[in-house]
């Protein structure tokens, strides 16, 4: 028999085999100071493209007053247990209805964590005779919570309207079978790629096919819609879906997150999610921050229209520079870019110690091998001086790569690995 810890021993996986030379700079690094556009990084000021803070609340001088009369009223712990026993209290039940409200359904429940929260949400609303189909490109998240599902599941190719149609005539046919149902799972925006969910295609697809729909709007919560309640608002199907989950992790800038649907499922998951029901409440310091972070989504627009002024600046110059930024619709923005992990490593140095950017590097396995992924996130916060500054440093971070530059310098880092 073999020893449990043999394959760890033997094998790092393929990002911790880079630990040595990563941990602390390129992973795991230490970013200094308050939260903002300009923030401190190995003692050295740098321009922050790695912070989900899209509004500009996190040090926001109202929503830091609010957040330190909570914890000074309410301290970090009350309340004590879970909601269902001893940890409800008539802040959280207001939350809960301004969100609903917020996002145009009936009810909304309160999530303690944004990943947890969507596992729990996944795993709640299927039994083993249900059949789960799910975007390939889905946030790791909604895969873990699809791990849970002791039924079956199906992939369709991302953002594939015709691959999604043949997978829910597979699950209608297996559902025939089973006696169980469908649920089809997209995000509102997939994180990394930018692009929004088809959820308007999608939505169009249940007159043909009897499914239920989830969508994970995280970072179009807040971003997207007339009044920003998302994706779905922004692509005028709201009503449409059947579960909405949106984070406090993003334009919130906070902790916690919620779902939101008509009533009679709302009432069914609260008494069904078990990360919920076993699990210590939102403490108060968060629900009473949460509130005023939603009061001002709605009647401070000017956050959101500066977030895309910003967005807009840097995509539009970007894409003028001849940059690959795929085909993102919302704030997040990527750039695609030609090389191995240790060429992206001697260009995300170069471009934070020369350069003062920071922004978060993406390599296989999380993309293909030989592309790099510079990952963007603008704010509100933001100045138009940080995208011209950005696009300069772009500029020259390309030149580097295409000339071989960063070849040579990512050379001493494969001989430190003797490979």
């Amino acid at each position: 028999m073999k020893d449990l810890f043999e394959k760890i021993y033997r094998d790092k996986g393929p990002l911790g085999k880079w630990a040595s030379q990563a941990e602390g700079y390129f992973v795991f690094p230490k970013l200094e100071g308050q939260i903002s556009n300009r923030m401190k990084f190995q003692g050295k000021e740098v321009i922050t493209w790695s912070i989900n803070d899209y509004l500009g609340l996190a040090n926001h001088p109202e929503v830091r007053k609010v957040d330190a009369e909570a914890a000074a009223q309410y301290g970090s712990a009350y309340p004590m247990g879970a909601r269902m026993m001893s940890g409800h209290t008539d802040l959280h039940e207001k939350l809960q209805h301004e969100l609903a409200s917020f996002v145009n359904k009936e009810a909304a429940y309160l999530l303690n964590f944004g990943y947890q929260g969507i596992m729990s949400t996944i795993d709640a609303l299927v039994s083993k005779d249900d059949i789960i189909v799910y975007d390939v490109d889905a946030h790791a998240c909604i895969i873990d919570g699809v791990r849970l599902h002791m039924g079956k599941r199906f992939t369709y190719k991302h953002n594939d309207v015709e691959s999604l149609e043949k997978n829910l005539e597979r699950a209608t046919k297996m559902a025939e079978q089973t006696g169980g149902g469908i649920l089809v799972i997209s995000e509102g925006v997939f994180g990394m790629r930018g692009e929004q969910g088809r959820l308007k295609e999608i939505v169009e697809l249940k007159k043909k096919y009897n499914f239920r729909f989830l969508v994970d709007d995280a970072h179009g919560f807040g971003t997207l819609g007339k009044t920003g309640a998302g994706a779905g608002e922004e692509q005028g199907v709201q009503d449409d879906i059947d579960v909405y989950f949106a984070t406090f992790a993003k334009s919130m800038a906070s902790t916690g997150a919620f779902i939101a649907g008509d009533q009679e499922i709302i009432d069914y998951l609260k008494y069904n999610l078990r990360s919920q029901m076993f699990a210590k409440s939102l403490q108060m310091q968060l629900t009473a921050g949460a509130l005023k972070r939603l009061e001002m989504l709605k009647t401070m627009p000017e956050l959101k229209e500066n977030l895309w002024k910003i967005v807009d600046a840097l995509q539009s110059g970007l894409k003028a520079k001849g940059f690959d930024i795929g085909t993102t619709q919302s704030c997040v923005t990527p750039v695609y870019l030609k090389g191995s992990i240790p060429e992206a490593m001697a260009l995300v140095r170069d471009l934070r110690e020369n350069h003062g950017i920071f922004c978060s590097i993406v390599v296989y396995p999380v993309i293909p091998k030989g592309l790099i992924l510079l990952r963007m996130i603008p704010t509100a916060t933001h100045t138009l001086q940080d995208v011209e500054e950005t696009l300069e440093a772009f500029d020259a971070i390309r030149t580097r790569l295409e000339n071989g530059t960063y070849k040579k310098m990512s050379a001493a880092i494969m001989a430190s690995m003797g490979e």
